[in-house]
């Protein structure tokens, strides 16, 4: 990936992850209720673990996200 446009989109796509899947996870331990796309996933059958799978997903883009942000060194 290069260019600005899809370094943002990277920190985007792992905010959303984070947020729909721990706090779908989240929600759903508390409450006993899920939310967003997880809940969806979650109401179709998919195993409640599944969240926390998002989540772990997001995690991943967000690291891939800052290593990409951060400034190079010259060598």
């Amino acid at each position: 990936m290069s260019g600005r446009g899809s370094r943002t989109a990277l920190w985007v796509l792992a905010a959303l992850f984070l947020v729909q899947g721990f706090g779908s996870a989240v929600t759903e331990a508390a409450w006993h209720s899920s939310f967003g796309v997880s809940g969806i996933l979650v109401g179709m059958g998919a195993p409640v673990w599944s969240s926390w799978v998002i989540g772990g997903v997001g995690v991943i883009l967000l690291a891939c996200a800052t290593a990409v942000s951060l400034p190079r060194r010259p060598r």
